[in-house]
């Protein structure tokens, strides 16, 4: 495993953060404005209003509230006056609470205390690239909205495809320690080599200038992540490719959801209001603007089959 000095020593040189600031965001047309003119809004939805359960309670009057793990974009994070939430989850909490006939409020949350604040009643629902499991369907209801999908991405340059897990023997692929994705890696690797193919590399950075260096300098072919953040960062930066996606449950769909405490009668509600606004154009908009488009689902479901517990 390659920690961040020795992998500082392979590639020596100077090099910015990863995370790109926000005046480089502004300078490559991401609208980081408080005010979010372009963002879509929807109509008061009055089948979607009747859908809420009258026993239903809201934290606030007249409020939607929505917890949040800000801090990454194309999911959330701050405008130019650091304290305004935006970014795509941002915007389909706004299209929901606008159908709701709600204010949106959101609230940003840590993400270990969103289940508790969920099951109190703190908020009314968590709206934070939050995938449905069958496991936590035991305490919350969900209504879909993305597609759970990772990415391979290479340089550029790079002309490799990946469809399937043949595609990856004898590659040098990057993927972080402990994830889903590793997981996933692992078995296809394991797969391979039975199958008397040419194992994988795998490399693990915890630095991301490090880990781009890696991927630029060719030292190795692919970083495996969420498509979502690898995605607007390819289309901010231009230096890297989608290769090929997958379900974030391989060989499982996985689906991301707005979340809300099993029972509390707003599933069905959000998940109309969801469907609305796909019908409507809104939803692909948003997407659009956050170059999500390839995460779209054509329905949003209430209480799909999720991930597995094993």
């Amino acid at each position: 495993m390659l920690t961040r000095r020795s992998s500082l020593a392979l590639l020596a040189g100077g090099a910015a953060s990863a995370l790109i600031p926000a005046g480089a965001f502004a300078q490559q047309g991401v609208d980081l404005s408080p005010e979010q003119p372009g963002r879509p809004r929807a109509e008061r939805d009055e089948e979607a209003i009747r859908l809420i359960a009258k026993d239903a309670k809201f934290a606030r009057d007249g409020v939607f509230t929505v917890a949040n793990n800000t801090g990454r974009f194309p999911f959330s994070g701050y405008a130019s006056d650091t304290k305004t939430v935006i970014g795509a989850e941002a915007e389909i909490g706004q299209l929901v609470a606008d159908a709701l006939g709600r204010k949106l409020e959101i609230v940003p949350t840590a993400w270990a205390d969103w289940p508790l604040g969920v099951v109190s009643g703190k908020f009314d629902a968590v709206i934070s690239n939050v995938t449905v499991t069958e496991q936590r369907k035991e305490k919350f209801d969900f209504s879909t909205y993305r597609k759970d999908l990772l990415g391979f991405y290479v340089r550029k340059d790079n002309e490799i495809t990946i469809r399937d897990p043949r595609d990856v023997a004898g590659l040098k692929v990057i993927v972080s320690s402990g994830t889903n994705q590793e997981q996933i890696l692992l078995r296809w690797n394991e797969a391979n080599v039975k199958a008397g193919l040419k194992p994988v590399e795998i490399q693990y950075y915890d630095d991301d200038v490090v880990l781009y260096l890696a991927l630029e300098s060719g030292r190795a072919d692919a970083y495996l992540g969420p498509n979502a953040l690898l995605s607007f960062k390819a289309a901010q930066e231009g230096k890297t490719r989608l290769a090929g996606n997958f379900s974030g449950g391989w060989p499982v769909l996985a689906e991301i959801a707005v979340t809300t405490r099993k029972g509390a009668g707003l599933a069905d509600a959000i998940t109309h209001a969801i469907n609305t606004q796909i019908r409507n154009g809104n939803y692909a908009k948003v997407l659009a603007r956050w170059n999500l488009t390839a995460e779209a689902i054509p329905e949003s479901r209430t209480n799909p089959p999720g991930l597995p517990k094993a």
